[in-house]
């Protein structure tokens, strides 16, 4: 055996290839008919198909938004946000188009006035000079079931973001 099977057969990742247990996300930008981005999250692994499309990758634990629109003949045809933990092996994970394997939903919404509502909500978390995909995964939780219900959700804070990250340290 040579060249890519055998690195492949003693466990070392090829150079084009994502690390191990990577979550990946087929991205599309093909201007007024369909674009697939991500709104957060901190990449870990990129690979440029063409012109129009991508593939990227998150590590385990990291927490992106991945916002689909398409549009037809009279209009847009799907909105879609939704913002997912990326799992580890083992994990129990749900399914999402365009998403290898899956991960833990954390938020999904449709419909443009959702989605809409639900990048205001990620702007105000922005503007207080946090990271969105630091925030609390219990807060995306919280801004899904607000917005499903037809409700506002409440506002991610510092205090709050600050009992967070103790927590995580204190609980593994």
């Amino acid at each position: 055996m040579t060249g890519k099977a055998a690195r492949r057969m003693h466990g070392r990742p090829l150079p084009d290839e994502p690390p191990p247990f990577t979550t990946l996300v087929e991205l599309t930008f093909q201007k007024q008919k369909v674009e697939h981005w991500i709104r957060f999250g901190g990449k870990s692994y990129e690979r440029i198909i063409d012109r129009r499309r991508s593939v990227v990758g998150f590590a385990p634990n990291s927490i992106f938004a991945f916002v689909r629109w398409a549009a037809g003949e009279h209009g847009t045809i799907v909105s879609r946000i939704d913002i997912v933990r990326a799992i580890d092996r083992g994990e129990p994970f749900q399914t999402l188009p365009f998403v290898r394997p899956g991960g833990e939903i954390l938020l999904r919404l449709h419909s443009w006035a959702k989605v809409q509502r639900a990048l205001a909500a990620i702007d105000a978390v922005e503007a207080l000079g946090l990271d969105a995909a630091d925030v609390s995964p219990e807060h995306w939780r919280h801004v899904h079931n607000r917005l499903t219900a037809g409700l506002e959700p409440h506002a991610y804070s510092p205090e709050r973001h600050a009992a967070w990250l103790h927590r995580r340290r204190i609980a593994p």
